[in-house]
């Protein structure tokens, strides 16, 4: 896809994604790459042939490095290499999540964590290590989504997630905001990645979504660039704070 939109700002910036080898995060990597910037990202699976793909795309690299995202410490390990590659990050996008369906009578214990910690924890404790890292202000992007706001039904702790996203988002944005940090949540609509594609969107709910939207197109991982682009970028630089939603109109703000 064609960028409609050149951020000079973001030229060298270091960014460093959650998830940012597959579905949206790919289109990320991307996107960010397209503008000049040094990308690192984490991605429990190898993704090795999106890094040679970026490689012959851009002429460069982005910096992969695998593993849990949940395991605090080797998070901010990532972290903290990604600034000795590129230096201190710059532009942070929890983009990474898991909507596994499920109903409350089935929930355990146990699974009830294992979602929290993808979906919230390694968001917070990933915005932690890059305030440390951000001395001269920067962007923080944590992608939530629209499924809250809808209440959806089928998958209430990931629901119940992104609404933490955005709570936090708003408490991190007061807290950040003296050292030049904003905070932005993200909330897209129903993004067709494939894995969405493979496993939740059968036509007759796609179909449904659709009659909702305004725009009459169904979302694809590309439509995710502009807006994050747009919200790491200084042409942003008023807002934080703030969920901004990007779902072709099904949900209203304001």
């Amino acid at each position: 896809m064609d960028q409609p939109a050149v951020f000079q700002d973001l030229k060298g910036a270091s960014v460093y994604i959650t998830g940012g080898g597959s579905g949206v995060g790919a289109s990320l990597t991307d996107g960010f790459m397209a503008q000049g910037a040094n990308v690192a990202f984490i991605g429990r699976s190898d993704a090795s042939a999106f890094v040679e793909e970026m490689r012959t795309k851009h002429g460069r690299a982005p910096l992969f490095m695998q593993g849990d995202m949940t395991d605090t410490e080797l998070l901010h390990a990532t972290m903290q290499k990604a600034a000795e590659a590129h230096g201190p990050i710059k532009v942070l996008i929890n983009n990474a999540a898991n909507d596994q369906r499920h109903s409350l009578e089935e929930t355990t214990s146990d699974f009830w964590d294992w979602m929290i910690e993808v979906n919230l924890k390694a968001y917070y404790f990933a915005c932690q290590e890059a305030a440390r890292q951000m001395e001269n202000g920067g962007s923080i992007i944590n992608f939530s989504s629209i499924s809250y706001m809808m209440g959806n039904a089928g998958y209430p702790i990931y629901t119940t997630s992104n609404a933490g996203i955005t709570g936090m988002t708003r408490s991190l944005a007061r807290e950040l905001g003296p050292k030049g940090i904003r905070v932005n949540a993200l909330a897209p609509g129903w993004v067709l990645t494939q894995k969405q594609m493979d496993m939740w969107a059968t036509p007759e709910d796609l179909a449904a979504h659709l009659d909702r939207q305004c725009l009459k197109e169904h979302l694809k991982p590309d439509d995710m660039i502009g807006p994050t682009l747009f919200l790491a970028s200084d042409a942003s630089r008023a807002m934080t704070g703030q969920c901004m939603v990007a779902d072709g109109g099904v949900v209203v703000t304001g």
